[in-house]
């Protein structure tokens, strides 16, 4: 049987990471683009269309075995910009899907931030999308991953935080007790795989990061810093106020000169929140085969 997986956002940090191993794997991969590409191997079929477009949609689910969604907006300047690609989008391409004669099995890339949908426009409109898949639980085979903040090659959101770094200073925001997690692209694409390689019908919702205990704090990821690097790296704490103002501003100015910013007051309360802590252990006990490998103080100074 012919292993035939559609992917949106393959163009995008976990996307395009997710589609080599897929290759690799013997996989045909049908991938949504925006601009015209052209593929240099018959495992890799380019759609050009986007998730407003309902007929490359259509070409691009037509006969698959699987979906997987990772097509995200992360940055705007009003709700209605997340809204269109994160809640709209994903309801388009189930909305095509529950026309299809044969439903594939689904998997949503969330994001954990969708277990806070009161934090920002972004963690609201993710819950968002997740709540249009459950409305077609009844037609679907579906799970949903919420992974923490992902890193690895191709990112551009925590690379600058460790490029700081690497350069002796640690920019925080938030209370130095607040615990976050973390996980390496590769592991998340690997549990991606083994999803999509299971035999076992696999739903629900579920959290991803690299299995860290209690997960990290500001002052572990500077031990670790210092330690893989043999220098200092010094706190800079950043004033509540201050940082609100300079995301307000950036806001502002992003509505302004019509740019999408990342550093708004929703993101500033989601960087302030308390516990982005994962348990992998449903997922674990869903997928013996799969567990994250990858440990941050291995990889570091591949990330800058």
């Amino acid at each position: 049987m012919q292993k035939l997986v559609a992917v949106t956002g393959a163009t995008g940090f976990i996307g395009s990471v997710l589609i080599q191993r897929l290759i690799l794997d013997g996989w045909i991969v049908r991938a949504l683009t925006r601009t015209i590409r052209f593929s240099d191997t018959e495992s890799l079929q380019w759609i050009q269309g986007d998730l407003e477009n309902l007929s490359a949609l259509h070409r691009l689910v037509d006969g698959v075995a699987y979906v997987v969604h990772c097509a995200a907006t992360v940055r705007g300047s009003s709700f209605q910009e997340f809204e269109r690609t994160n809640i709209t989008g994903t309801e388009n391409i189930l909305c095509v899907l529950a026309k299809q004669k044969h439903f594939p099995r689904f998997l949503l890339i969330s994001s954990l931030a969708a277990r806070q949908p009161e934090l920002s426009w972004y963690a609201q409109s993710k819950y968002l999308s997740e709540q249009k898949l459950i409305e077609f639980s009844d037609q679907l085979q579906w799970a949903i991953f919420r992974p923490t903040a992902v890193y690895g090659p191709g990112d551009k959101e925590m690379k600058p935080l460790f490029q700081s770094m690497y350069r002796g200073f640690f920019p925080v925001v938030g209370e130095n007790q607040n615990r976050f997690g973390l996980i390496h692209v590769y592991d998340l694409v690997a549990a991606i795989h083994v999803w999509l390689n299971s035999e076992r019908i696999i739903n629900g919702v579920f959290e991803l990061d690299d299995g860290t205990p209690e997960g990290y704090s500001y002052q572990s990821l500077r031990v670790i810093a210092q330690q893989v690097w043999k220098r200092p790296v010094h706190f800079i704490a950043i004033p509540n106020l201050l940082i609100r103002c300079i995301a307000l501003t950036n806001l502002w100015l992003g509505r302004f000169f019509r740019y999408s910013p990342m550093l708004t007051p929703g993101k500033v309360n989601e960087l302030q929140h308390e516990d982005w802590v994962c348990n992998n252990t449903p997922l674990i006990n869903a997928l013996p085969e799969w567990r994250p490998r990858i440990r941050l103080q291995d990889v570091l100074s591949e990330v800058i």
